[in-house]
């Protein structure tokens, strides 16, 4: 029996015999988790990947913040994986399909059932981080729970639609975007440059919340240009500009590429998990993704500048991080970025 065939009632996932271990292992931990007294806050968003950045350290963040300082609130992440999966961490990974050339991100099929299983867990508040999947099911959860949900806008869908497949596709995508949004109780934009795309939409009930940053983890005392240089093979007259980030078309890594090889000598550029998959380029080092925040910092710090291409970035979490760790940044005075790079 598969997942397709859950009995879904009032909210409630009830196990039927014949599920496979994997389902009934997080089936019996999520009712446990439904038996905590505290109010619980759920998030949920296939923006969730081994290899994802800002978002998913935006909420593994808010998680550890917390459990530290809020212990009278319960937190779970609902995101997708390779399997099901209920971790002791509050992290409840559903099977999804991986999406072809998606970099590890996943998409799920079924809304009701993505629904169902955030219901399950009796939030009093969910967070919706995507207007896909996941997003539409917070919404069916919180009818289900009885629950107010809030949608965090991370990007800009429509805009995404135009970059990849057209400016015919733009106007579709942003009327199936807005239509999603108007349905959350409460819309948080990280930037005013996507509160103004989402009102352009005509999205309202919007309050502009942007994010902040780890100083404990991003700072300047990460630096160890001596480590770096070694590493790369280069000598102490290198000049690094970093970048690191995902390797999207929307990142406009062409347009670093092209700057430092009109710079030249002795300019690299240290590209950190961005240059996964591209063919060799001249002045251009491409380092593998890091998945701790600490070793990304460190390398970060260790750069004399950080450079930013993304003309429409949501936020930009990671010049944030960069301006952390003590270095200058050169970003586009567009988008989100132009709101934290404002000297």
């Amino acid at each position: 029996m598969s997942l397709s065939d859950l009995d879904v009632q009032e909210g409630e996932l009830r196990l039927i015999p014949g599920f496979d271990d994997e389902v009934a292992e997080t089936l019996r931990r999520l009712k446990a988790s439904s038996l905590d007294p505290r109010p619980r806050l759920v998030d949920t968003t296939m923006l969730f990947a081994p290899r994802s950045g800002g978002v998913k350290r935006y909420l593994m963040s808010k998680k550890s913040w917390l459990e530290e300082n809020r212990p009278g609130v319960a937190h779970s992440l609902v995101v997708p994986g390779a399997r099901h999966e209920a971790g002791a961490d509050g992290i409840i990974k559903l099977q999804a399909t991986k999406l072809p050339f998606g970099d590890g991100y996943r998409w799920p099929t079924s809304v009701k059932r993505w629904g169902a299983w955030v219901a399950s867990m009796k939030p009093a508040l969910i967070e919706a981080g995507d207007p896909y999947t996941p997003g539409q099911g917070a919404l069916e959860a919180g009818q289900r729970a009885g629950c107010p949900v809030v949608g965090f806008c991370h990007s800009d869908p429509a805009g995404l639609a135009a970059l990849h497949f057209g400016e015919w596709a733009k106007k579709p995508v942003e009327r199936r975007w807005a239509r999603l949004f108007s349905q959350f109780d409460r819309v948080v934009s990280p930037s005013k440059f996507i509160a103004e795309r989402l009102i352009e939409a005509g999205v309202d009930n919007i309050v502009i919340r942007p994010l902040g940053v780890e100083i404990d983890t991003f700072r300047p005392d990460r630096r160890d240009r001596d480590w770096l240089l070694k590493r790369l093979g280069l000598g102490a007259d290198a000049r690094l500009l970093c970048f690191a980030g995902r390797p999207a078309k929307e990142k406009n890594i062409d347009v670093l590429i092209e700057a430092v090889q009109k710079l030249g000598a002795p300019y690299y550029l240290v590209l950190v998990g961005a240059g996964t998959g591209m063919p060799p380029e001249d002045r251009v080092i491409a380092l593998p993704y890091e998945k701790d925040p600490k070793a990304v910092a460190r390398i970060i710090a260790s750069c004399d500048a950080f450079v930013h291409a993304n003309d429409k970035e949501p936020f930009g979490l990671i010049v944030l991080e960069a301006m952390a760790c003590g270095r200058p940044v050169v970003g586009v005075n567009s988008g989100g970025v132009a709101e934290t790079v404002n000297d």
